[in-house]
């Protein structure tokens, strides 16, 4: 299976007949542009390519009125004025003889990829379609769109493939009001919109675009609006709204075509399963961010158990309700809104030449062994590796432990170190590697003192098990290690941190989410070692779904050490998440024990000043 791309070149056909500044944004050059960029970076190429279908009248009837739809059929045959005059009863909307093709394209060509991925012929994909969809309703056009083409794959996604939950993320500049009216009142769709609102003045100017905007009647919980209320979200205010907000709830296009094809190239290279570069900036969340996550974490917090264990107190601040006599930002065009867009655009355009100043390394997984293992089923690509670091070498850095100088252990050294070598020279983005038992703490240590020396300047260890951080490592700031396993929450520096096992699914996540990414993303380090140690105590997905979250801060460059009594099963899951495979289910949440709950909020509480993306969990103020 591979990365689906659907498009088709007559969503080009529609287009602005009159002068309009509002509506001349939304141009084909929207389509073709992202379009050329895949082309120029190779991505295209790598992407199964499919044809768009119209979508039929039935399945618009979906979501959509029959008159509405009939109303959209009968444009194919009005003049412009006509079409003008139609076009006007909508808010930010034109209409084309063209636009009912291609509004049925764009439908359709959602529901072709979603067909694909259900049916297993693809893994995931991108639909690239034109016009938009989010902002349409029932009856009614809105900002572009026409018919609502998301909205539309998840009522099909439930009627013809029998799906019982479905998340919408909806990232874009805008809220995207069409799919919260049809979804509000549904428990199975949880709706997510991060939006610029600035405090109710940008468009659409709705009041349910707020964070206490929750959904209605059985969907109660299952609208979650993030309202920005100040320009210039970075990297830092998107990864704390993923690991407070979004992926909490998950587990339990702008038109600027510079920025839009940049992104458009991001997201497809994400679904092929390449590593994220590293993100760039310090990672300190803007206050006005803190305020909103808080905010709707509050919000949601009576309808989440999981929000509720970590914290979130079910009070609501009045900090994001429109005060009286502010000013309104200025509209898209103006100089500061197009300042903001040249900085994204600016931000992006520094990835892609990233891109191309370190490219992708040939091997995306190599994996060694201390002794061929039966049942290890590894994906294909995943190169094994043979070689070993020199004797002499090898021998020197084995010399201080005991536990290395059985043959077998430092063996199986010489083989770390030489993978260990590749990831950070850049020939490897990550690696899975075994070792004997009685000398998995030792080669741990070995492995965090020789990355240190060869490259890495930062370096975060997460230890699961029984292997306690050694006393003389240098506590410089260069390395950061996270014990996960130990006999209590304690943090002896900003650099050390050690929290028990929790022992449900919901304790595990919040673990995750709650306190070892957010520590992750603000050391952001060149090299992340996952090392499951004796005993360590994790269940498969558990081990997958951590290794498949630390790719992130660290640009894909992970290490995993497994001790040799591992099951070939442990191997081969962590070796498909490292190269870019979904990890396997989790299995029925789960609320997490008291102790656990009140570990993670003690270690948060001692570390929250120093390490600021663990703010955005506090409790929000009363206003």
């Amino acid at each position: 299976m591979g990365t689906a791309l659907v498009y088709h070149e007559d969503m080009t056909a529609a287009r602005l007949l009159w002068d309009d500044p509002e509506c001349e944004i939304e141009c084909p050059e929207r389509l073709t542009t992202a379009l050329e960029r895949l082309q120029q970076h190779g991505l295209e190429q790598r992407c199964l390519r499919l044809i768009a279908r119209e979508a039929s009248e039935a399945e618009l009837g979906l979501v959509h009125s029959p008159e509405y739809v009939a109303l959209l059929r009968g444009t194919q045959a009005l003049g412009t004025r006509e079409l003008q005059a139609l076009s006007k009863q909508y808010d930010a909307v034109y209409l084309h003889p063209s636009t009912f093709h291609c509004a049925r394209l764009a439908a359709g060509a959602t529901l072709q990829l979603v067909d694909a991925v259900l049916t297993g012929a693809v893994r995931n994909g991108l639909a690239l379609v034109r016009p938009p969809g989010h902002h349409s309703q029932r009856a009614a056009a809105n900002g572009f769109c026409v018919f609502n083409n998301v909205a539309i794959a998840a009522k099909h996604a439930q009627q013809k493939h029998g799906l019982h939950r479905i998340l919408i993320v909806d990232w874009d500049v805008h809220h995207g009001q069409g799919i919260q009216y049809i979804f509000e009142d549904d428990p199975s769709v949880l709706y997510f919109s991060w939006h610029r609102y600035e405090h109710g003045h940008f468009w659409p100017c709705l009041r349910e675009s707020d964070a206490d905007a929750v959904g209605r009647g059985q969907g109660l919980g299952f609208t979650v609006n993030l309202p920005w209320n100040q320009v210039g979200m970075g990297n830092a205010d998107y990864v704390a709204a993923f690991l407070h907000v979004l992926l909490p709830l998950a587990f339990e296009g702008g038109y600027h075509l510079e920025s839009l094809s940049q992104s458009v190239c991001m997201m497809v290279r994400a679904l092929l399963g390449d590593p994220a570069l590293p993100l760039s900036g310090p990672m300190e969340p803007h206050s006005s961010a803190l305020e909103s996550l808080q905010c709707v974490r509050a919000a949601q917090a009576p309808h989440w158990v999981s929000l509720q264990q970590q914290g979130a107190a079910p009070v609501l601040s009045s900090g994001t309700r429109c005060p009286e006599g502010r000013p309104s930002p200025l509209p898209p065009g103006e100089p500061e809104f197009k300042a903001v867009v040249t900085q994204a655009a600016a931000a992006l355009s520094s990835l892609l030449d990233q891109l191309r100043l370190h490219p992708i390394p040939a091997v995306r997984v190599a994996v060694t062994l201390t002794a061929p293992v039966t049942g290890l089923a590894l994906p294909p690509g995943v190169l094994c590796e043979e070689g070993s670091l020199a004797q002499e070498e090898m021998q020197a850095w084995a010399r201080p432990h005991e536990a290395l100088a059985q043959d077998e252990a430092l063996i199986a050294l010489g083989k770390v170190l030489y993978l260990l070598d590749r990831i950070l020279d850049g020939q490897v983005s990550s690696g899975l590697a075994a070792t004997p038992v009685s000398a998995a703490a030792a080669t741990l240590d070995v492995a965090v003192r020789y990355g240190l020396s060869h490259g890495a300047q930062r370096l975060l260890c997460v230890a699961v098990g029984k292997l306690d951080r050694p006393p003389d490592l240098t506590d410089d700031g260069r390395n950061l290690w996270l014990s996960i396993g130990g006999e209590e929450a304690t943090a002896p520096s900003m650099f050390h941190v050690s929290v028990p096992l929790p022992v449900t699914t919901g304790g595990f996540l919040s673990c995750v989410l709650a306190l070892v990414l957010p520590l992750a993303y603000s050391f952001q380090p060149h090299l992340v070692l996952v090392a499951l140690g004796p005993a360590h105590g994790l269940r498969d997905p558990q081990a997958a779904l951590l290794a498949a979250l630390l790719r992130g801060p660290a640009g894909g460059r992970v290490f995993a050490l497994v001790d040799e009594e591992s099951t070939p099963q442990l191997a081969t899951v962590l070796a498909r998440v490292l190269n870019g495979e979904a990890p396997p289910s989790l299995g029925p949440f789960s609320m997490a024990a008291p102790e656990d709950t009140q570990a993670l909020l003690y270690l948060r509480g001692r570390l929250e000043p120093t390490w600021k993306m663990l703010q955005a969990a506090a409790p929000p103020c009363v206003l």
